[in-house]
């Protein structure tokens, strides 16, 4: 009987190695880091992480052995190439997991710019104490775009503020009481419509590759927000930069953007009425400890035959809601 590899690829700690071999003994962990994953995955039976370097999926799926991805990620387009999808390959995410730090992560950024902090940094670099006009975030219409374990917590913290929530999900079941209304995804033109802060809370996959293109970015009121802490290739960024530039949108809050990092000479650096994070919306000081009991948990499930969590369909790039770990508290 061949041996059981497991193959790591997050930035865990020696601590984190033995919480893993204790919870499968009968495994060889194997800590690969960025540096070694490509060619570990070639004898990997279980995969635990995000491969942020090129790996070769065809060669992994011709291979034969993978078993499992548990993602250390909810985004998923790091591992879902074809010849993944349409292999035997069990493929899981994190998402939920990270749930409270995403949604903090919108709310600085709504609240950076609506309280101006954008202009203010600039002012204080400039040491000057100068008054400029804000904006309030309470009683406003904020549409939230893939309600998932993202945006319930989103809608849960912001309910808080006093304002009428709205979303649109591929699944529009289980609609949170602090939601007014719980549309499906093909409606995004009338949330559009109706919001005066749009958040993007949704996966990419091929159908949501610029979703938010000019047509959305246009039926968005005059003077509203954008807020993407969902993936940056959702977004048609130049349409973005020219609703921006001619004032159609008062702002855009991005923890993401197209390409990664952003390149330099992108205007939206400049720009006064844009606040920009490099991508940190789910960090958080406790991300590896939690990634590692949650990864301890389902991989043993699925070797010992058991329902897994936060498994995905493939094809979409995300579980159903009733596979995911946020709707099954104490799971784990």
């Amino acid at each position: 009987m061949r041996d059981l590899n497991v193959v790591l690829c997050y930035p865990v700690e020696s601590r984190h190695i033995e919480a893993l071999q204790q919870a499968l003994p009968e495994a060889t962990i194997i800590d690969a880091g960025q540096s070694q994953v490509a060619q570990r995955l070639m004898d990997a039976d279980i995969f635990i992480g995000h491969a942020k370097v090129p790996v070769d999926w065809d060669a992994v799926v011709r291979q034969g052995r993978l078993r499992l991805i548990q993602s250390s990620a909810a985004g998923l387009d790091h591992c879902l190439t074809p010849s993944v999808i349409e292999s035997e390959i069990t493929v899981c995410s994190a998402s939920g997991l990270f749930a409270n730090q995403v949604a903090e992560q919108a709310l600085a950024l709504t609240l950076g710019l609506l309280r101006g902090l954008p202009t203010f940094f600039r002012q204080s670099l400039r040491r000057e104490f100068v008054r400029q006009p804000t904006d309030d975030l309470h009683g406003k219409r904020v549409g939230i775009v893939g309600l998932g374990g993202n945006g319930r917590r989103l809608a849960e913290v912001l309910s808080a503020f006093d304002v009428t929530i709205r979303a649109t999900d591929y699944y529009p079941v289980r609609k949170p009481d602090v939601v007014e209304q719980l549309l499906p995804a093909d409606r995004l033109h009338e949330l559009a419509a109706w919001s005066e802060i749009l958040v993007l809370a949704l996966p990419l996959n091929a159908q949501t590759h610029r979703l938010i293109d000019r047509s959305v970015l246009e039926r968005l009121p005059a003077g509203a927000y954008l807020i993407n802490v969902a993936r940056g290739q959702v977004v048609d960024e130049p349409a973005l930069i020219e609703a921006l530039q001619a004032e159609h949108l008062r702002g855009a809050g991005l923890d993401v953007t197209y390409t990664e990092p952003l390149p330099e000479d992108s205007p939206l650096w400049t720009m006064p009425n844009v606040l920009i994070t490099p991508h940190v919306g789910a960090q958080s000081r406790h991300r590896v400890d939690d990634t590692t009991r949650f990864a301890a948990v389902n991989v043993r499930r699925f070797l010992d035959g058991l329902p897994v969590w936060n498994v995905v369909d493939k094809r979409l790039g995300f579980p159903h809601p009733d596979a995911m770990i946020v709707n099954h508290p104490g799971a784990y």
